[in-house]
């Protein structure tokens, strides 16, 4: 992704702690970037036309700003009010899809500005909002900001008197201020200390009035036009995947037309339909994904092996170690010369081609297992890597343990070192992409995670042992002491002395409910520490195979 100027280095953020920032106050300083305002609309004419004219009365400079509205097959098609910002343009939805998701896409794919703002058709926004969200964008480039909302039946109201409101004082005094209702999403934010201490913000990042980046945007792709409710949770997770950093500015105000849609009639049938498309999307929502006879879109877990040079037997027991362990939401990248296999050639017994050919006659037909060249820079939408030698697949609890390890210490790379020498890396794919964001040219990825994350080195057998349920592995205590950490470059660990164990106030309770991927939540980090307990017997950290 290209920087502000391409120039400074870009400002190394700790977890979702954007602290070190500092945003010029609001009408103190000269914005320089384009934006595009993008708003999916359906029906709903009158309150479009009161987003407009809010959008027409903001601080923003109008020559930085288009507003571009996306008819989602209106049935009369919208039209656009007099009153409204100078360049606004209404565009409609290919063939092919509906939803918001679907018009969003088509509407930063019309957009030409360098921050694109995602904002509902029913929001009206005060007059700083689009200047408080924006400021920070330029700052750096992978933020995403967030605006604040409350909710509030519509009254009889006319753009022009939106518009004045909006331009003398705040969008607030329209409505009766003991009919407003407040967000949980604020609440929520509130409590996380402006999500600084969220171990999962993207989770409010639920719309409508959103702001990043373009090149942020083009890394995830936009919008996934098949998730047709959920889809900025979707959306906002795999932005968390891509290293994105996500700030709620208060200064953002704006009171929505309408109470939520999961307080209406059919609410539960939404919620329903959101938690089916999220199952499928969102590994970390482990709540959603208790049946363990499923597949899933998205898998928890790539385990990726290096197959090169090795023999048949050796790459179906490494694969079959992962397949059999105790976390099932898996999947196994083979990397490798399969190009050997490719044209029609012949490949004789005795050959590596013989040996691949069979590899891929025993998974090729098996939805879990990848063949490729070379692994993708990052595992993303996949929220963990696991890489290993062929020769030390993990045990069999080994995986669903280690993560957990993770989650709970908030760690981006565990580095698992077994007594022969062997090596294998856990790295968080959040962690992963964003040290490849912000590494200077010939840095070693690992050094910037302990930055931004923190590694750590496992002592062997840490992770080892069956699960105490058949399926989840026993809790492990969520604080240790530090351990000397050896940065890694990809997965090969480079030498240090350094901790890059990350610290916590002491007293400070965790945030988290316990459950991995779960919400965020009060937690006790008051479990027993490794030097603690009785000694056990360590059975070795992987498998052999």
């Amino acid at each position: 992704m290209a920087h502000l100027t391409g120039v400074e280095p870009r400002p190394r953020i700790r977890h979702n702690d954007y602290s070190p920032l500092t945003p010029p106050p609001l009408g103190g300083w000269s914005p320089t970037l384009g934006a595009s305002v993008v708003i999916p609309a359906h029906g709903g004419q009158h309150r479009l036309d009161l987003t407009l004219a809010a959008l027409a009365a903001q601080t923003y400079p109008a020559h930085l700003t288009e507003v571009i509205v996306v008819d989602d097959r209106s049935d009369p098609p919208l039209r656009l009010p007099e009153l409204r910002p100078e360049n606004t343009r209404i565009v409609s939805v290919p063939d092919g899809g509906w939803g918001a998701g679907h018009a969003m896409n088509a509407g930063i794919a019309a957009a030409e500005g360098e921050i694109v703002q995602r904002l509902d058709a029913d929001m009206v926004i005060s007059r700083e909002h689009l200047e408080a969200l924006f400021r920070w964008h330029h700052l750096t480039d992978y933020l995403v900001t967030i605006g604040g909302k409350r909710f509030a039946e519509e009254p009889a109201l006319t753009p022009g008197q939106v518009h004045d409101a909006v331009r003398h004082g705040s969008p607030e005094d329209l409505f009766d201020p003991s009919a407003l209702v407040s967000s949980s999403t604020e609440e929520t934010i509130r409590r996380l200390d402006g999500l600084r201490a969220s171990k999962n913000p993207y989770q409010v990042c639920t719309g409508p009035t959103v702001s990043l980046r373009r090149a942020l945007l083009d890394e995830v792709r936009g919008f996934d036009p098949e998730v047709v409710r959920g889809q900025d949770t979707e959306f906002a997770y795999r932005l968390a995947q891509a290293g994105a950093v996500f700030v709620p500015d208060p200064e953002a105000r704006a009171v929505h037309l309408g109470l939520p849609a999961q307080r209406g009639e059919h609410g539960r049938a939404i919620v329903r339909l959101v938690e089916a498309h999220l199952a499928h999307r969102v590994p970390l929502r482990r709540d959603l994904r208790k049946e363990p006879g499923r597949r899933w879109r998205v898998p928890y877990v790539e385990v990726v092996f290096d197959v090169t040079g090795a023999d048949e037997p050796r790459i179906v027991a490494a694969v079959d170690a992962v397949l059999r362990g105790t976390l099932i939401d898996v999947a196994v990248t083979l990397t490798g010369p399969w190009t050997l296999l490719d044209g029609g050639r012949r490949w004789a017994p005795g050959t590596e081609a013989f040996d691949l050919a069979l590899v891929r006659a025993a998974f090729g037909h098996d939805a879990r297992v990848r063949f490729a060249e070379s692994a993708a820079p990052t595992a993303a939408p996949v929220p963990f890597r696991y890489t290993a030698p062929i020769d030390a697949p993990p045990a069999p609890a080994l995986l669903e343990r280690a993560v957990k390890a993770m989650l709970e210490e908030r760690i981006g790379l565990l580095v698992l070192e077994a007594p022969d020498g062997l090596t294998a890396t856990l790295e968080r794919t959040e962690a992963a992409a964003r040290a490849r964001l912000l590494a200077a040219p010939g840095e070693a990825i690992a050094d910037v995670i302990a930055q931004t994350h923190g590694v750590r080195h496992a002592a062997p057998g840490e992770f080892d042992g069956a699960s105490t349920t058949g399926r989840e592995p026993a809790a492990r205590p969520a604080a240790r002491s530090a351990q000397p950490a050896q940065p890694a470059q990809s997965t090969q660990p480079a030498q240090s002395t350094q901790s890059t164990q990350p610290t916590q106030p002491a007293g400070t309770a965790r945030a988290g409910n316990g459950t991995p991927g779960g919400s965020d939540g009060a937690g006790g980090n008051g479990a027993a520490r490794p030097e603690d307990r009785a000694p056990r017997q360590r059975r070795g950290l992987f498998r052999r195979s």
